[in-house]
């Protein structure tokens, strides 16, 4: 019996298909209810929803390969912050969407849980600060 390797997280494991309707503004929404990543200090499991809306340009993520790269997090040890802006930039690179963002919503841990909202162009899509 083999010992399963592990794969960490790349974004030559995202594929894409060509958008049918490029001179239309469209909203993608893509609903990720079970992101798994390790805490670097504590060495414990983090869960969390992951939201991408984009308004693509010239193709389109392609599903089963988005949940493949997202599953090679699962032994990462690896920020909220950190994890929700590399896994923007890579779909940034990969996708060139005109306009992207990823609400990463954490669940609780000791009482406290976390939503990370990072945007394409950057600032797009935030609230303002206080």
């Amino acid at each position: 019996m083999t010992t399963p390797t592990h794969v960490s997280p790349s974004r030559s494991q995202l594929e894409v298909f060509e958008n049918r309707f490029p001179g239309r503004d469209y909203l993608i929404e893509i609903i990720c209810p079970e992101f798994t990543s390790v805490c670097p200090k504590t060495g414990q499991p983090d869960f969390g929803t992951l939201t991408f809306r984009y308004i693509p340009d010239r193709v389109c993520v392609e599903l089963k390969s988005l949940k493949v790269y997202l599953q090679a997090f699962r032994n990462e040890g690896i920020f909220y912050e950190n994890v929700t802006n590399c896994i923007l930039d890579d779909l940034v690179a990969v996708v060139a969407p005109r306009r992207m963002t990823l609400v990463a919503h954490f669940t609780p841990r000791g009482g406290i849980s976390s939503r990370i909202v990072v945007s394409h162009p950057s600032g797009a899509d935030l609230p303002p600060s206080v």
